[in-house]
């Protein structure tokens, strides 16, 4: 079986859309190349930190890596990539060099190559994120463990947008508490509230393929009982209040249904957003006040932002 490593350099702003768009067009992961990679401190007591190798990584720019099929629609399927990636500059998005290459590789050597990407990483004061093929032994006895399998999955669970939301959920969510997550992807969101307490947890996304992952990493992860994955448009025909709504998403895809969240979330409760660039930060704010939401805390890290919004409680 033979394989193509479609390399995309661009920029770190652009990381999430280009790898939704990859998701999107089939690939079952992406592998991240970013030089800050390099220069980041890190603490070394979790088992998490190897020693990277400097070639590995672009001078400018960060390289989006994933792996396709070679058949007979591969052509046809790269210059549907490159198209959408060029669209990315309509809705404002930095896609820097947009540099993109194509090799090809057997099955062999691409499942090597996944593997030396990935070892346990501890994301928050709880949560650390292990994949499937490493041993990981807990620290403490409160750390909350998320098993993940990049190689089948959208996301690794260590994004920015994806740790503040998952520390977001650290400050929301207590015992008994409804969920829904939106957009959900991996299911890591989903899988960190049922960790966390929630009694009930409705994962969506749009897109089959993500649906199919979500649901082996929530097996894996003996939460099946709390999380429910369907195949849904965003909130289209939910009715049902949640405690908690979360949404890892483009700052455009947040502008399409602020009214339906706050309608969604129970008076006194919570809508999580992320996946928000700084410059997109005010416009997402005012959307969500504009809704009748109360911003409650702004999460910044590196050049994301995501926002802890609450609903007021109704006057008596």
């Amino acid at each position: 079986m033979k394989w193509s490593e479609v390399s995309i350099l661009s920029t770190n702003e652009a990381v999430e859309p280009i790898s939704n768009i990859l998701h999107e067009a089939g690939a079952s992961g992406v592998v991240i190349e970013d030089p800050a990679d390099l220069y980041k401190i890190r603490e070394d007591s979790f088992g998490e930190i190897y020693q990277l190798d400097p070639e590995d990584y672009p001078t400018n720019g960060v390289i989006i890596k994933t792996y396709l099929l070679v058949n007979s629609f591969l052509h046809e399927n790269v210059e549907g990539i490159k198209d959408s990636i060029n669209n990315l500059v309509s809705y404002g998005i930095d896609i820097g060099e947009n540099k993109v290459e194509i090799s090809e590789v057997n099955e062999e050597d691409w499942a090597t190559a996944w593997k030396k990407y990935y070892h346990p990483v501890k994301i928050s004061e709880r949560f650390t994120i292990v994949p499937t093929w490493e041993n990981y032994e807990p620290v403490s006895s409160d750390e909350l463990i998320i098993e993940l399998d990049p190689g089948m999955a959208f996301g690794t669970g260590t994004h920015p947008t994806t740790v503040m939301c998952i520390q977001a959920l650290e400050r929301t969510i207590t015992s008994g508490t409804t969920v829904m997550d939106v957009g959900t992807g991996s299911g890591v969101l989903s899988i960190a509230a049922a960790l966390l307490g929630a009694t009930h947890v409705e994962a969506l996304d749009l897109d089959e393929v993500a649906v199919q992952s979500a649901k082996e990493n929530i097996r894996l992860n003996d939460c099946e009982t709390i999380v429910s994955v369907t195949q849904n448009n965003l909130v289209e025909g939910k009715t049902e209040l949640v405690d908690v709504m979360v949404g890892n998403l483009l700052a455009e895809i947040i502008a399409r249904f602020p009214k339906e969240a706050f309608n969604l979330v129970k008076p006194g409760g919570y809508y999580i957003t992320s996946g928000i660039i700084k410059g997109k930060k005010q416009f997402v704010r005012e959307l969500l006040e504009e809704a009748g939401f109360v911003i409650e805390e702004v999460m910044v890290m590196e050049d994301w932002v995501a926002m802890i919004s609450k609903k007021p409680m109704e006057e008596s």
